[in-house]
C-alpha cells in the first residue's frame, strides 16, 4: 500500500510539474531582459539587436535592454551569457563568427548555448582601398603575388568569419596577404578607407554606402549570386575564384538549460517580429536578408557552418 501511495504522490508531483511548465512562458518575462552583443556599438549585430529589442518589448511587455560586451571575436559576450542564470533574462546575439572554435574560448558553443531563432544573414563583399590600383579580383591577386606579404587584409579578430574567409582567399588564390586583426569592423573599415590596409572581406551592410560614394572599391561579392544593392559587382565566382563564399548570420541564443517554454516563446516572438514590414525594410536597407525559423533549424545551420569553418581554421594553422 505504501508503495502504491508513493507512486501516486510521485505521479501527481510529476503531473503538476508538467502542468506548470507552460506557465514559465505565460509569466515570462516579469522583469527587464538583457540582450548581450559581442561586437562594438554600431556593428551589424548591435543594429539587429536594437531593432529586435523594440519589437520584443512591445510583444512581451517588458524592456529588452541591449548590452554591448565586445572582445575576442564575441567570446567575451558569449562567456558572460553562458555563466548567467538559465532563466531567459540574459540572451546572446551571436554571429557565425561566434561558433568558430577557439582553444581559449572557455566554453563549448554547441553544449553551453541553446538556439532560439536565426534572425538575418549578411553577405560579405571583397572591398579594397581605391588607391591600391587593383580594379578586379584578378588584378588584386596579381598585385598580391608581386608583393608577397606586403598587401594586407583587415578583419575583426582571429577566428571571426571575416578572418577565415581571408584565409580561404589566400588558400584558393595562392596569395600570402597578411591578415591584420582589429577589435572592431568599424576600426578596420576606417583604416581601409585611408589605405592603412589594402582590402577586407566586409559585411555588405557596413560598407555599401562607402562603396556607392567611391570611398571603397568593391571587387567582388563573396557569394554565388549578385547583390541587389550592388548589381554591377561581380560574384567572386564570376571574377575567377569560385567557392570563396561567406555570409554572417545573426541569431539569438540563451544559456543551455533555459526552460523550453521560454525558448519557444522567444522564438515565436522573434519570428513574428521578422514578419513586420518595417523590420524587414530596415534589415534590407542594411544589406541583410530576413531569415527566421525554428530553434531546430537554427541548430542545424550552426552545426553546418561550424564544420565548414573549422576546416578552414585548421588548414590555416591558426586552430592548432
Amino acid at each position: 500500500m505504501k508503495r502504491y501511495v508513493f507512486g501516486c504522490v510521485t505521479g501527481m508531483t510529476m503531473g503538476m510539474m508538467l502542468a506548470l511548465a507552460p506557465l514559465a512562458a505565460q509569466d515570462y518575462p516579469t522583469k527587464p531582459v538583457r540582450i548581450v552583443v559581442g561586437f562594438a556599438a554600431g556593428s551589424v549585430s548591435d543594429i539587429v539587436a536594437r531593432l529586435l529589442a523594440q519589437k520584443l518589448e512591445i510583444a512581451l511587455g517588458k524592456p529588452f535592454v541591449v548590452e554591448v560586451r565586445p572582445g575576442a571575436g564575441s567570446n567575451v559576450a558569449a562567456q558572460y551569457v553562458v555563466r548567467s542564470a538559465k532563466d531567459g533574462y540574459t540572451l546572446f546575439i551571436a554571429t557565425a563568427s561566434s561558433t568558430i572554435r577557439s582553444p581559449t574560448a572557455g566554453f563549448d558553443f554547441g553544449a553551453d548555448l541553446v538556439p532560439i531563432a536565426l534572425i538575418s544573414s549578411v553577405p560579405f563583399v571583397l572591398a579594397a582601398y581605391p588607391g591600391l590600383g587593383a580594379k578586379s579580383v584578378r588584378e588584386f591577386i596579381a598585385l598580391a603575388k608581386s608583393k608577397p606579404r606586403e598587401l594586407t587584409f583587415g578583419g575583426s579578430g582571429v577566428g571571426t568569419t571575416g578572418y577565415l574567409v581571408a584565409q580561404l582567399f589566400n588558400q584558393r588564390a595562392g596569395t600570402d596577404l597578411t591578415i591584420v586583426p582589429y577589435p572592431s569592423t568599424v576600426q578596420a573599415t576606417t583604416d581601409l578607407m585611408t589605405g592603412r590596409i589594402s582590402a577586407a572581406f566586409a559585411s555588405l551592410s557596413n560598407v555599401v554606402q562607402l562603396i556607392e560614394t567611391g570611398k571603397l572599391r568593391a571587387l567582388a561579392m563573396a557569394q554565388p549570386v549578385r547583390s541587389a544593392l550592388l548589381p554591377d559587382t561581380l560574384t567572386i565566382d564570376e571574377a575567377g575564384l569560385p567557392g570563396v563564399h561567406a555570409s554572417i548570420w545573426i541569431g539569438m541564443l540563451a544559456p543551455a538549460g533555459t526552460p523550453r517554454p521560454i525558448v519557444e516563446a522567444l522564438s515565436k516572438a522573434i519570428n513574428e517580429a521578422l514578419k513586420a514590414e518595417d523590420v524587414a525594410r530596415q534589415l534590407r536597407l542594411q544589406g541583410m536578408e530576413v531569415m527566421g525559423g525554428s530553434p531546430e533549424e537554427f541548430a542545424q545551420r550552426i552545426k553546418k557552418d561550424t564544420a565548414n569553418w573549422d576546416a578552414v581554421l585548421q588548414a590555416s594553422g591558426a586552430g592548432k
